[in-house]
């Protein structure tokens, strides 16, 4: 039986998506893979794992009825969230175990795959059926944690004494241009239509596409970059409580929040920790890891506010898809350059754009039947979303309808800031 011209691209598209994990995981050490000092963060080990875990219990053991699990103790160890699958190892002790090892990851990711290689070789299009769009999922679900898997390695090295590099040679210092002063695009007033529209893969969380009315808005021409940031700082932006919300003022005192993440002083010079090592901070790169309780304090000590997620969505439709992602190795916010025209610069890429709004469900949302259900609507909670996509943020899987969404207060993603205005 032939593959069909369809198939095929979803099996290159699924080689794609797994080789690239296994590039990301290539220059850790096995014992950087175990680390994990933070419940919010994962281990490698544990990211490699639970991506595998996902096409083989919602494909192969679903789909074949003599498939035999890798091991059958791996349903329950390497599930996230899914009380319809079965039990969870508590996220925050991940990196307690020091079994399965690394090489038994890595023959458990070989193993599944090759029965996923020959479930899409084997089958046309019409037999595929249903299950193409779960493998669909599965694979926007690994980009998901290629992201995580980025983020998290940076926060445990980063928190290492000897703050070593992740993979020096794909990243390089700084560019030396100015960012272009911040100007104002005004937006009209009006209905207008947001949410995923289209025949491609989008999460449940984008639809369904709805109307909204927005009053008429500015939305700043780039991000806020880190020179304005230290403005901020040099303010007394993190000793002002009245520039904060009441939990965020909390975080700030609790955590000793004086600076975004990663930023050390050193010999009256600012520094930040990257994925390549320590660098001198760029002062024409957009800011990034900050809370969205940092991202609320400076919009109010700017005079502004952050935009809503309809705002966002709106502007964005006026910029290209385009942007510094994964894709590009520098796996740290590039600097902002001029624009040739009067757009909005960098909406996509570089950093995750905090907005105002929860992540909560669109009118008429319905969440996926069964166990897939679990993945976004039971987080319609005291999250926060963002938009555009990172620096570490793979290419294919952005699109301007994509909601991100974190508590308010992380700041280990590569999020940052720009700014928005009433015009009324």
């Amino acid at each position: 039986m032939k593959t069909s011209m369809a198939d095929r691209a979803l099996l290159q598209r699924y080689r794609e998506v797994r080789r690239r994990s296994e590039a990301l995981a290539a220059p850790l050490a096995p014992e950087d893979q175990v680390v994990q000092i933070a419940s919010f963060a994962s281990p490698t080990k544990w990211h490699m794992a639970h991506t595998t875990w996902f096409f083989e219990n919602f494909i192969l053991c679903e789909a074949l009825p003599n498939y035999r699990p890798f091991h059958p103790a791996y349903r329950d160890f390497f599930n996230s969230y899914y009380n319809a699958v079965g039990d969870q190892v508590q996220q925050g002790v991940r990196g307690y175990y020091s079994r399965p090892t690394t090489g038994e990851v890595a023959e458990y990711r070989q193993y599944v795959d090759g029965h996923m290689i020959d479930f899409l070789e084997g089958r046309d299009e019409t037999e595929l059926g249903e299950w193409a769009s779960v493998i669909i999922l599965g694979m926007h679900h690994e980009e998901q944690h290629q992201e995580l898997l980025v983020t998290d390695i940076k926060y445990a090295l980063a928190h290492n004494p000897l703050r070593p590099a992740y993979r020096g040679e794909a990243a390089t210092p700084g560019e030396t241009a100015t960012a272009p002063e911040l100007v104002w695009r005004a937006f009209d007033e009006g209905i207008h239509r947001m949410g995923y529209e289209g025949d491609g893969f989008a999460f449940d969380n984008e639809t369904p596409r709805h109307r909204v009315f927005l009053e008429p808005f500015q939305l700043g021409s780039r991000p806020v970059i880190n020179s304005e940031y230290l403005h901020f700082i040099e303010d007394g932006g993190y000793r002002r409580s009245d520039l904060w919300l009441s939990l965020g003022w909390t975080a700030v005192e609790q955590n000793r929040w004086s600076s975004p993440l990663y930023w050390e002083k050193l010999d009256g010079r600012w520094q930040n920790y990257t994925l390549a090592g320590m660098q001198e901070l760029d002062p024409s790169a957009p800011v990034c890891h900050v809370s969205y309780f940092e991202a609320d304090a400076y919009a109010r000590w700017a005079g502004a506010r952050l935009a809503t997620e309809a705002e966002w969505e709106l502007a964005s439709t006026e910029s290209s898809l385009e942007g510094n992602f994964m894709e590009s190795g520098l796996l740290r916010p590039r600097t902002v350059v001029p624009r040739q025209d009067e757009g909005l610069s960098q909406m996509f890429g570089d950093v995750w754009e905090w907005t105002a709004s929860s992540h909560a469900p669109y009118p008429g949302y319905r969440p996926n039947e069964g166990a897939l259900g679990e993945y976004n609507g039971k987080f319609m909670c005291n999250q926060y979303v963002l938009r555009g996509g990172s620096c570490a943020t793979p290419r294919d899987h952005i699109r301007r309808s994509y909601r991100n969404f974190f508590p308010p207060e992380l700041r280990w993603q590569f999020m940052g800031i720009r700014l928005a205005k009433d015009l009324r």
